[in-house]
């Protein structure tokens, strides 16, 4: 025991709850993915336990990408963000015109070798980076419209347009992600007003514009109307219904066979009807801990920027998992949001698992400087008769 706390400390740095809640999660996500992958792999003429080897490699090496991530100093990521925007710009716009398309959204490039490839996860990841750096550089003339307020409207307004266009559902919650780390990075609140403007203009071109206006409009008319509700929700709710408050246990989905993407979109509702209200509650209960202590990191942070993105990514992370939960149980019309960590996927684990590494990185140095300031102020100081005696 004594062996595996002194490889932990050296190697799994940060915040240990958090370490804790990425375990579980993940170990959530190998056994439920594999109970509901059975349809598919019929679909693909594989094997279940193929699928599941290669979703097990996939959270592996979000893990291996998280553990990386979190060894780096966030401080270099401010100089890596804005270059990355620059590059989501053109990978949008070819995801929109020429990306592979499933359920009528073209969201992934296909990949010789890594297979799909989803630039949304890493423009929004690009953007809540750099929205973080333009604040923590500019709190001394935040309120300076040229310098300040210009810049970040136009690329909170352009990364969202272009999610917007084959994303509707990521560029609402990318938006309202900025939003909240603008609050936290004291911008006024008029100008909060004008980036809400700018959001509805943006969002509403690039729905417009892209392939998903039908779409949207039908799921927000048939939720709101209630009148004739959606086969995957139907389901969905069925699966909830009949999962009670200990599930019908591992393996056991009846819904799994019948939900179009129960792996990914639908996967929590295969956690209710195996492990019941208990196990869904306890996933609800991970995700708010990963929340509170993302929260507590930028709380702690002795740094502008360091606080802003730990508050952004920790929001973005757990808003897009309430978002999946709330669908699953009716509280909202279906988004196609997968649910961080669990559900099946390849370059959702990868930034996943980068984003929450750098929430470890800056709880991380904080962790440091803190450990550093308590070991220089509980040191001896010399005082002048030490030093006259030394003297003599």
């Amino acid at each position: 025991m004594k062996k595996l706390k002194d490889w932990a400390d050296k190697n799994l740095q940060g915040d240990r709850v958090i370490w804790a809640v990425v375990f579980a999660l993940s170990l959530i996500s190998i056994l439920v993915v594999y109970s509901s992958i059975g349809t598919l792999a019929y679909k693909r003429t594989a094997s279940t336990e193929w699928l599941l080897l290669k979703h097990t490699g996939m959270v592996f090496l979000g893990l291996a990408c998280m553990w990386v991530a979190h060894k780096i100093d966030y401080r270099y990521y401010s100089k890596l963000s804005r270059l990355g925007l620059w590059i989501s710009i053109p990978l949008l716009l070819y995801t929109f015109r020429f990306g592979t398309s499933l359920n009528n959204a073209a969201r992934w490039i296909s990949v010789p070798i890594f297979g799909s490839f989803q630039p949304s996860d890493f423009a929004s990841l690009a953007l809540i980076i750099n929205l973080a750096s333009m604040l923590s550089k500019r709190q001394q003339n935040i309120d300076d419209i040229k310098e300040s307020l210009i810049p970040i409207l136009f690329w909170c307004g352009m990364i969202c347009g272009l999610i917007a266009l084959s994303n509707f559902s990521s560029a609402v919650l990318l938006f309202a992600t900025c939003m909240l780390i603008m609050f936290i990075g004291r911008v006024p609140v008029k100008y909060l007003a004008m980036l809400v403007l700018v959001g509805l203009l943006a969002g509403g071109i690039g729905l417009k514009m892209g392939t998903r206006w039908e779409t949207t409009i039908n799921r927000i008319t048939s939720f709101v109307n209630g009148s004739e509700l959606p086969f995957q929700a139907k389901h969905g709710r069925i699966a909830v219904a009949t999962g009670g408050i200990f599930g019908k246990g591992p393996g056991n989905s009846d819904q799994r066979n019948i939900l179009p993407h129960p792996y990914s979109d639908f996967v929590y509702a295969i956690v209710i009807e195996e492990y019941g209200m208990i196990g869904g509650v306890i996933v609800v209960i991970l995700y708010i801990l990963l929340l509170h202590r993302g929260m507590k990191a930028a709380y702690n942070s002795e740094r502008a920027f360091g606080g802003l993105l730990s508050a952004g990514l920790s929001f973005d992370l757990v808003c897009q998992a309430m978002v999946n939960m709330g669908v699953v149980v009716g509280l909202g019309p279906i988004t196609g949001q997968p649910l961080p960590l669990v559900s099946m996927g390849g370059t959702a684990m990868v930034f996943t698992g980068i984003s929450i590494g750098i929430i470890l990185s800056v709880s991380r140095g904080e962790q440091e400087e803190n450990w550093g300031q308590t070991e220089s102020s509980a040191s001896p100081q010399p005082d002048g008769k030490n030093m006259e005696a030394k003297a003599a």
